[in-house]
């Protein structure tokens, strides 16, 4: 069973603002609400989006409809939409939730102080005997 995130009165702002509503022009999408679970469950785990579980919907097709709401600015319009009530419940963001970058894990050292010129290039020092 995967656990899903939203509440039905946080689905009640964002329903309205979806594509592929009922009521639109067009081709309707499907479950909506199970895309959208979708997406954030995939932003929640950072897991490739063949691992999305069934559940949730087929792999490719939520990820071909994720990236059509990207290009036309449907995850921008809900983000504008709900930032008036904003949820502290997440405000806190540590090294438990970011995830690192594959060339962070088990990096050495620290600044490293490079030389600029050739040692042999520029001569002996002035200061010297």
């Amino acid at each position: 069973m995967v656990r899903l995130v939203l509440t039905d009165t946080q689905w009640d702002k964002i329903a309205p603002l979806c594509l592929g509503k009922t009521n639109d022009p067009g081709r309707s999408g499907g479950d909506n609400r199970r895309f959208f679970e979708g997406v954030l469950w995939k932003a929640r785990t950072g897991s490739p989006w063949r691992h999305l579980p069934p559940q949730l919907g087929e792999w490719n097709t939520v990820f071909k409809r994720c990236d059509y709401w990207s290009k036309a600015g449907v995850f921008k319009r809900m983000f504008e939409a709900l930032s008036d009530d904003p949820d502290m419940e997440y405000a806190m963001i540590d090294a438990t939730i970011v995830p690192v970058h594959r060339h962070g894990h088990d990096a050495k050292g620290g600044l490293k102080i490079r030389r600029l010129a050739n040692p042999k290039a520029a001569g002996q020092p002035k200061s010297s005997p």
